[in-house]
């Protein structure tokens, strides 16, 4: 005769017990690695087991701004990357709210320093700072990163904002796919161009405001990078230059106020350029600079050029003309009304085109439009539209002036090969009925063309 089974503990002690603590330490810093930081140290209050398996964490957030004070946070991390704990730290944030300057505080700014080095001990894959500051700092006074960052082997992605690079005659960063430098001081002009050649497999690189005291060489040199966005570069050495050599490079953002001297020496066949060049690059020299410059992008497929741009453009093309964009099948411009007249020239480099997103600014009203029309000779077609261009997009909203409605008729009359055809109505404005009774009496170069009113 069998006797009563008894449990081996009580069942209100088996009701009360979580399956959670149930799971081996690793397993459940995993499962914090995935809360926000603020939520993962919370759970150090449950029991003496949970007091320090946050330290545990391969993932950290951290912003001083959610601290009481900055001495607070300090402490807070200080716990962190110096507690004897040595896992591997997968992703690190850090925002840094900067209050060193302000008259009623002061602390060592030597912390920094020593979180990044123990985070490099600890393979450091993800590494995010940033630093905000409520008065203006000398550049030379940033946050310095430790030299042990310079020969990272674990890292994968880097991205700085407003911190200083150490100086080092050596750099090896293997992993390194990712990186974005903002407003980062460099404390000398070959420390970038050491940096990325120095990482083998590197393929994204964004650099915006950056600095370079007394700079006159800015050289992005990788046979990896396929995209690189430059922002606002300021180079303050008169007769700088700026030099992009990378094959594998197929996507290109420019914006802001360029050296005035810019070389693309190589890149991709096939490659994507997002051009807004400002005041920076001017037509010295009768525009050999800047032919120098487009023929450089003349390998581009698709491009996109802000109006400040397109009126360098103009002001090339009265001394020469444009170099030919071959393998451009796809342009947006964006062009004030008054730059209209160059158009057609501009187009008549691109002998391939497919697509054109037009994204004409300011008021056809205040242009005297048939003397525009005169200067341009619009009875010219370029080749492309002959023989190419198969889409386009007038991306800003006619309102049915007589300019607007000619522009549009200049495009359907001599597109030979035209399919679709994109118009922005205000159907709002009276004038929406003009519109489509004026579209139903153009003639149309192309039989397939549709004209889709949106």
């Amino acid at each position: 005769m069998f006797g009563r089974w008894k449990s081996k503990q009580p069942c209100s002690t088996r009701l009360n017990e979580d399956r959670l603590s149930q799971l081996p330490d690793s397993l459940i810093c995993q499962i914090l690695s995935h809360l926000p930081t603020k939520e993962a140290v919370k759970t150090s209050v449950l029991s003496i087991r949970w007091r320090h398996l946050w330290l545990w964490v391969s993932r950290l957030e951290l912003d001083s701004h959610e601290f009481p004070e900055f001495n607070t946070f300090v402490s807070f991390g200080d716990r962190f990357f110096h507690s004897d704990r040595v896992s591997c730290i997968h992703k690190l944030e850090l925002s840094i709210y900067d209050t060193r300057y302000l008259a009623s505080v002061d602390h060592d700014p030597s912390y920094l320093k020593s979180w990044i080095a123990a985070s490099v001990k600890r393979k450091i894959q993800h590494l995010h700072v940033r630093c905000f500051r409520e008065s203006e700092v000398p550049y030379h006074l940033f946050y310095e990163m430790p030299l042990s960052l310079n020969v990272c082997e674990s890292l994968v992605s880097l991205k700085l904002h407003m911190v200083a690079l150490a100086d080092a005659e050596f750099f090896s960063l293997p992993c390194l796919k990712t990186m974005c430098l903002k407003t980062v001081w460099y404390p000398n002009e070959t420390l970038l161009e050491r940096l990325v050649s120095s990482s083998p497999v590197l393929e994204e690189l964004e650099i915006a405001t950056s600095v370079v005291d007394n700079g006159k060489v800015f050289r992005v040199l990788s046979r990896s990078l396929k995209k690189l966005s430059i922002a606002i570069l300021y180079l303050r050495v008169i007769g700088s230059e700026t030099v992009i050599d990378a094959p594998k490079l197929c996507f290109l953002r420019i914006d802001g106020n360029l050296s005035e001297n810019f070389m693309i020496t190589n890149m991709d066949s096939n490659f994507k350029l997002d051009i807004s060049l400002g005041f920076g690059l001017r037509l010295t020299d009768q525009g050999s600079k800047f032919q120098s410059f487009l023929l450089g992008i003349s390998k581009v497929r698709d491009m996109t050029i802000l109006r400040e741009t397109f009126k360098l453009i103009c002001e090339y093309l009265i001394i020469k003309p444009m170099p030919r964009f071959a393998n451009m099948s796809r342009l947006w411009v964006s062009f004030r009304v008054s730059h209209l007249k160059w158009l057609p020239r501009f187009l008549e480099s691109c002998p391939n085109l497919k697509s054109l997103i037009l994204e004409c600014v300011g008021d056809f009203k205040k242009i005297p439009f048939e003397e525009e029309m005169n200067q341009i000779s619009f009875s010219y077609v370029p080749e492309c539209l002959s023989s190419s261009l198969e889409f386009i997009d007038f991306k800003v909203p006619i309102q049915g002036c007589d300019g607007e409605m000619k522009l549009v008729r200049y495009f359907l009359e001599n597109s030979a090969i035209l399919k679709k055809l994109n118009l922005h109505v205000d159907h709002n404005n009276s004038s929406s009925v003009i519109i489509f009774k004026e579209l139903l009496r153009i003639p149309r170069g192309s039989t397939k063309c549709e004209v889709v009113v949106l």
